[in-house]
Formats: C-alpha cells, sequence, structure tokens
C-alpha cells in the first residue's frame, strides 16, 4: 500500500509537471499586415508580462499573406489592414474555417512627399492623376509644382505590393473615387509604379528622393518627410492625418485594423485578443501612432 501510494503521489507530480510545461510552451501566431507588424510586436513583447505563460510570434508579409496563412491553418490570428474578400471567406470556408473579424484599431493613411516639395494638399482627383493608370499627371509640372533638387520634373510613384492592405485599401478609395469622377478610366494604379515591400521601404525612399510620393500608415511618418493634407474633393477642406483625424473619422482616408480568428477565440488566444481590447493594449496602439477603438486614457 506505501508503495501504491508513493507511485501515485509520483505519476501526479508527473502529470503537474507536464502541465506546467505545456502552459509554458503555449505559442500563438499572429502573421500578415505590414502596417499592423510593429504594434503586434509591441503587444507580442509586452503581453508575457500579463501572461509569463505565453508566447506570441510576430511576422508580417502583408494583410494577404497572413490571411492565407489562416485559411491554410497555420496561424492563430491573421493581421490586416483591410478585410477580406468575398473570394478568401468562400476559400476559408471551403477550407474548414470560419473566419471572424476583430477591429482592434484605426488608421491614417497617410501621403507622403519629400520635405523640400512645397505641396501641401492633394485632392482625390490630383492622386488619381498621380497614381492612376492613364492618369495625366507624370510630372510635377503638371500639377503646377515645380519641386527643388527634382531636375527630371518627373513623378516617382512609391506604392507597395499587391497582396498589401494599405495597397488595396488606397486602390478602393482613392483610385475608385478619382475613377468615379471621370478622372482616370479604371480605379487601379498606373504601370511603373516602385512597388516597396513594406511602409518603412516608402518612407525612406521618400526621404530620399525630391521627386517622389508615396503613402503608408501614419504610424511610419518621420520628422524628415512632409504628410499632405488631403482633400477627398476638389475645392473642400484639407484634412492633415493624425491619430485624432484617424479617430473621429474626419481624415478622408482612414481605415479599421482588423484581426481576424478561425472560429470565435477561444483560451489562451481569446485571453490575448481580450487584453489587445482593454485599456492597457489600447494604449499600447495609440502609443505607436495608430487610433485606438475608444477612448482611453494612457499614461
Amino acid at each position: 500500500m506505501k508503495v501504491t501510494r508513493i507511485a501515485m503521489i509520483a505519476v501526479a507530480s508527473t502529470i503537474a509537471i507536464a502541465s506546467q510545461d505545456l502552459m509554458a510552451n503555449t505559442l500563438i501566431q499572429n502573421k500578415g499586415s505590414d502596417t499592423l507588424v510593429n504594434v503586434a510586436q509591441a503587444w507580442a513583447e509586452a503581453y508575457p508580462s500579463v501572461n509569463p505563460a505565453v508566447t506570441v510570434a510576430v511576422s508580417g508579409g502583408g494583410s494577404g499573406t497572413g490571411i492565407a496563412a489562416m485559411i491554410n491553418g497555420t496561424v492563430d490570428i491573421a493581421n490586416s489592414s483591410r478585410q477580406m474578400k468575398k473570394k478568401e471567406m468562400q476559400k476559408a470556408r471551403e477550407s474548414g474555417r470560419d473566419p471572424v473579424e476583430h477591429v482592434v484599431g484605426f488608421d491614417a493613411l497617410a501621403v507622403f512627399i519629400h520635405k523640400n516639395n512645397p505641396a501641401n494638399t492633394f485632392s482625390f482627383n490630383q492622386l488619381g492623376k498621380i497614381f492612376g493608370r492613364g492618369g495625366a499627371a507624370t510630372k510635377w509640372s503638371d500639377l503646377g509644382i515645380s519641386v527643388p533638387g527634382c531636375d527630371s520634373d518627373k513623378i516617382v510613384v512609391v506604392s507597395r505590393q499587391n497582396n498589401s492592405g494599405t495597397y488595396a485599401y488606397f486602390k478602393s478609395s482613392v483610385l475608385k473615387g478619382a475613377a468615379e469622377a471621370g478622372v482616370i478610366s479604371k480605379g487601379s494604379f498606373r504601370q511603373g509604379t516602385l512597388d516597396m515591400h513594406g511602409s518603412k521601404d516608402v518612407v525612406d525612399l521618400v526621404e530620399k528622393t525630391p521627386c517622389a510620393i508615396g503613402y503608408s500608415g501614419l504610424a511610419y511618418a518621420t520628422d524628415h518627410l512632409k504628410l499632405a493634407c488631403i482633400a477627398k474633393q476638389e475645392g473642400a477642406t484639407c484634412v492633415i492625418p493624425t491619430v485624432a483625424t484617424a479617430s473621429d473619422r474626419s481624415y478622408p482616408i482612414a481605415r479599421p485594423l482588423f484581426m481576424y480568428t478561425n472560429g470565435k477565440p477561444e483560451g489562451a488566444v481569446k485571453d490575448y485578443m481580450d487584453w489587445i481590447l482593454s485599456d492597457a493594449g489600447q494604449c499600447i496602439l495609440k502609443n505607436k501612432g495608430y487610433a485606438p477603438v475608444r477612448n482611453v486614457n494612457c499614461p
């Protein structure tokens, strides 16, 4: 009987240790949007202080990449700066997935120009002429602008790769609007754009190139370039991209930021998502230059 009791204690101890190891090795895979990758990494780095038993692995690659990974079942959370497309939803369901959308913040999609560019304001129609296929503005002088240091006068159009949610959102909002106004024939990008892998790459190129104009999330803005004031229509009051104007949606290219899970999150993933939407998680997002989903008082 004594031996049996000792054996039972040993088994119980082994189970307890195994359970602790399992808890310590809980891993959440999080992948997708380049716009979200900085704040996603900040969340992941802060979360061990909340729950040291959970590790969050973050990688970028673009919204489309994250969504594809969720459809394939290789991630727990997909980050996206655009909503999933109907065909992606259909493919997910055909693969036995049930995508659930979570809005985790808001972002101002900023238009960047070189700090020496004298322009300050652009309308959707002007951006359509610059970025859109068939757009009439291929030189800065076409817009009545002379840019110091841009001897060629040619507009260097900096964009994102087509798997980017930022690319898709700019296309669906700005270029579609310009097409509806008859400024360009189709709401698609012109040929010959310099398509960058990430938002930081866009900013770096525009900083160094007087002839350039590009777009990316506000959180990537630096003091070494200029943020354009954007008007949705010609003659309308323009709005500067800020956290505040993204929050109240007064900035014309403000957008929600999404995380997608396969079904309603449970267990460690649910706890993590709940924390992201808590005041602590939303303050991290705000301090990174994004707009929170609600008003929060941050230290």
